[in-house]
């Protein structure tokens, strides 16, 4: 069920939003409600859907035409509503989460639906995105291995995916750098595009001559056009 309730958040930018709720997990909407194309943005481990990282794609996709809804799962939501720093959920209740909001989204939604997130956002979604038969995945930040455990990559389902996907991922991303991950034998599915000397955020060095705002542009534009093929 989808339903409003009277909240205000104050974003990174000092915008504010209207928060609201499907399957009573918080969420938020950008983007034209008219759109053929819908991207279901879930966040990372540590971070909630409002950081400055969640809505410049927000704000760069839904400037395209494309609708765009961010949503917290259950833990993050505790956090929100005053709760303590709490750890992610179990992978079930994650996996559940994604799976409730894919559901309740189609109801009334009737275009294409992307799905996709920040890491472990990402990852998650990358679990159930064959499953839910959607349209398109996008990763942004892969975590392909846990820092320092390279040793120990999570890519078996990643071999065998069948839905059409794009990673967005710095070169020298703490948990899937470029050295490591081209070695990896993944689903002719899967396209990576390499931000120059992004940490995990997409973040380059200053000593690099890039910046964050060039790569996040780049990638921005990477998911758009992906989206629009």
């Amino acid at each position: 069920m989808v339903h409003r309730c009277v909240r205000w958040i104050l974003n990174a930018k000092g915008i504010i939003s209207l928060l609201a709720k499907i399957a009573d997990m918080p969420v938020i909407w950008d983007g034209p409600e008219n759109a053929e194309n819908l991207f279901i943005l879930a966040h990372g481990a540590g971070a909630p859907m409002d950081t400055y990282f969640m809505d410049h794609f927000a704000r760069a996709l839904s400037d395209a035409g494309i609708r765009v809804l961010r949503f917290e799962f259950p833990y993050m939501a505790l956090r929100r509503d005053g709760g303590s720093k709490r750890p992610p959920n179990t992978q079930k209740v994650l996996l559940e989460s994604w799976k409730k909001i894919i559901e309740e989204v189609r109801k009334p939604f009737q275009g294409n639906v992307y799905i996709g997130g920040k890491s472990m956002g990402g990852r998650m979604a990358s679990m159930i995105a064959d499953e839910c038969a959607v349209d398109g995945l996008i990763c942004l930040g892969y975590p392909f291995y846990a820092p320092g455990k390279s040793d120990k990559p999570r890519i078996e389902h990643l071999a065998g995916l069948g839905t059409t996907t794009i990673i967005l991922q710095g070169e020298r991303d703490s948990m899937g750098s470029k050295e490591v991950v081209s070695d990896y034998t993944l689903s002719d599915k899967i396209q990576i595009n390499w931000l120059s000397d992004g940490d995990h955020g997409l973040k380059p060095r200053k000593k690099s001559g890039f910046t964050e705002e060039e790569n996040l542009n780049t990638a921005s534009k990477a998911i758009i056009d992906f989206i629009g093929k």
